[in-house]
């Protein structure tokens, strides 16, 4: 199967990383990608939309038709901000973008990345996991082909230019962390080639663990 993507986020620590397994894969055929700046990367089967404002694409929405997959990697930390700015940053912007890619690409695999301690019964204690799970379920509402991944711990691939500072500092622990609690550590190439599949063959559930990001990166 001829994989035609689209990949939002690609200027950030995920996307990037996803972005480099599909220029690498050979069934990824086309890849769009939709930045806010340019990510400085170019290649015969990557094309890239500059587009300030990623809560309205309807001024480029007859680009976005004849795609397979979205690899949605575009999210933001809580930390430091309201519940209500989350909420629109994350929810209002991706259900959104979901609306328009559903309506165009009905058959479209969407992939969303979330995190682990997503809260799917959006009643929790923790405001974040609420909205992460909101975003989730939305999601699988919009699209009958639907993935939610929830990576842990991300190893960066080997010449990533976007790398949270944070991720440098504590990288030794990859190693470490991956024999100890296999379930809370895996790599960015590993979530690519994990999104590259299930666009390919399915997987037996819409929620993927890192155990399953592992194990649809072998597949």
């Amino acid at each position: 199967m001829k994989i035609k993507a689209i990949i939002t986020g690609a200027t950030g620590m995920v996307g990037e990383g996803v972005l480099l397994e599909c220029l690498n894969h050979p069934d990824v055929e086309q890849i769009l990608v939709i930045n806010r700046k340019p990510g400085g990367v170019t290649h015969p089967k990557l094309k890239e939309i500059i587009h300030k404002d990623m809560f309205d694409l309807s001024p480029i929405e007859s680009q976005l038709a004849g795609y397979n997959a979205c690899f949605f990697c575009l999210g933001i930390s809580s930390v430091g901000i309201s519940e209500a700015d989350y909420k629109h940053i994350t929810y209002d912007l991706t259900v959104n973008a979901g609306q328009l890619l559903a309506k165009l690409n009905p058959d479209m695999t969407m992939c969303y990345v979330t995190g682990a301690g997503t809260d799917s019964t959006e009643k929790g204690r923790v405001a974040w996991a609420r909205v992460k799970g909101a975003t989730e379920n939305e999601l699988i509402r919009l699209f009958k082909n639907a993935y939610m991944f929830r990576p842990g711990f991300m190893k960066a691939t080997p010449g990533q230019k976007n790398v949270k500072s944070f991720y440098k500092y504590i990288a030794w622990l990859y190693p470490i962390g991956r024999l100890v609690y296999p379930a809370g550590f895996c790599t960015l190439q590993e979530v690519g080639l994990a999104m590259i599949n299930v666009v390919s063959k399915g997987y037996r559930q819409q929620i993927i663990d890192v155990k399953d990001i592992v194990e649809l990166a072998k597949s």
